[in-house]
């Protein structure tokens, strides 16, 4: 399998991403936006190892995922730069810095208050805490709690608790009546999810199938993971053979996959999914963060699920 796309795409969305409310809505905040008044009173705040004298004014992110993060809590005014796959919202201010390859004197150039990331990629974090810059990392989540503590812990870092509450109570609102919404089905919907064109996928022990089991679906690439490593690679046959009813593409933007390149495979215009239409071409981005817009995900998932009869 490719390492880096693993560690981009896999390992990012750890993924996922994989797809995603705060919404566009809740994940977009004018950079002129004040903190509170009130908030230089709650500090010092400690956060795990992490403890801050004082509200930050200038946060460095080195995740695309922390970026939407901060963003949508109303902590985007406090970041003055962010990695070089920041690309959500528009006005995140994107920058040649690396998430994946990270530079700690480029880093420290910034004169950041706090550095928040998702890997310690190049011992990073040892090497900023040696030039006494606070950092927080916020690994790759595994659940959805992993999701709501992070923004939480956010939250309380950057002065923005009750916005942080506020968007994880509404993040978990909005999936609850997405998933009450869906049909009964005497048999469960089957999926496949993939993660590239050469037939990368993940299992239901993943961030992104935890979604998929919310919305009661059955994963087709669970029975391929005999290394447990939650990201097996499929066969083709094995493929055709499983005959999911629905396929979800999160290599849309990467590797330009969509129902008509799935339709040229060889076998492949006989499943169930290609044959009906069910193929769904997800964002690369969504699909492979954590964060608040992980209700999109969500959403594409219940919408794809709610088209097939029951």
């Amino acid at each position: 399998m490719r390492t880096r796309f693993l560690s981009r795409r896999a390992l990012g969305a750890l993924a996922a991403a994989g797809l995603v409310a705060a919404l566009a809505a809740c994940a977009t905040d004018d950079p002129a936006t004040p903190a509170a008044s009130s908030s230089a009173a709650a500090y010092p705040v400690t956060v795990g190892s992490v403890t801050l004298p004082a509200q930050p004014v200038k946060i460095v992110s080195l995740s695309p995922t922390t970026t939407e993060m901060l963003f949508a809590i109303g902590a985007g005014g406090q970041v003055v730069a962010a990695d070089d796959n920041s690309n959500f919202p528009a006005n995140a201010p994107k920058t040649e810095l690396s998430g994946f390859q990270p530079n700690a004197e480029a880093v420290a150039a910034k004169s950041p208050d706090l550095v928040v990331l998702s890997t310690d990629a190049n011992n990073v974090v040892a090497q900023l805490t040696t030039l006494k810059i606070p950092v927080y990392v916020a690994p790759a989540a595994v659940t959805l709690e992993d999701t709501y503590k992070q923004l939480a812990e956010l939250g309380e870092l950057t002065g923005h608790k009750a916005e942080a509450t506020a968007l994880t109570q509404q993040m978990k609102d909005d999936i609850a009546k997405l998933v009450k919404d869906l049909p009964k089905r005497a048999t469960p919907l089957s999926y496949y999810y993939e993660l590239d064109p050469t037939l990368y996928s993940v299992t239901s022990k993943t961030f992104i199938g935890s979604l998929f089991e919310l919305a009661g679906l059955k994963n087709v690439a669970d029975a391929a993971d005999t290394k447990g490593s939650g990201y097996p690679q499929l066969t083709a046959e094995s493929l055709v053979k499983s005959n999911p009813d629905l396929i979800f593409l999160a290599d849309t933007k990467c590797c330009k996959q969509d129902l008509a390149a799935v339709q040229a495979r060889a076998g492949w215009a006989g499943m169930t999914a290609v044959s009906k239409g069910q193929v769904i071409a997800l964002d690369d981005d969504i699909a492979s963060r954590w964060g608040p817009r992980v209700v999109d995900l969500v959403r594409a998932i219940v919408d794809a699920a709610n088209k097939v009869p029951a």
